[in-house]
């Protein structure tokens, strides 16, 4: 358990799943200009004063850009009591060279 990461492709099936949390954690901006698809919109500074629309003990599946605040906010949330969070890897970018669905 605790904070792992995981490429898109490996994230894809779980992230797809009826109720997976799967949060962006870029601003709004950058969230309306092109996400991952069923990825929802918590931008990382207002993560904190959000963690009551997560369930503690399913994953938190968590991208942003490029991984790197994916892998804040995946420590922040382990932090917090969430036991298993994962940041995925190359973060929207990587989403969308592998090809994978994406929404506006």
């Amino acid at each position: 358990m605790g904070v792992s990461e995981m490429t898109p492709q490996e994230v894809r099936p779980a992230v797809e799943a009826a109720y997976s949390q799967f949060i962006d954690v870029r601003t709004p901006e950058e969230f309306a200009s092109g996400h991952a698809y069923r990825a929802r919109n918590i931008p990382l500074d207002s993560l904190m004063e959000h963690l009551d629309k997560l369930e503690k003990n399913e994953p938190v599946y968590l991208i942003c850009q490029t991984g790197k605040r994916s892998m804040k906010a995946a420590q922040m949330l382990n932090d917090a009591g969430f036991p298993q969070t994962v940041s995925i890897t190359g973060g929207t970018t990587a989403w969308q060279q592998a090809g994978l669905p994406m929404a506006e």
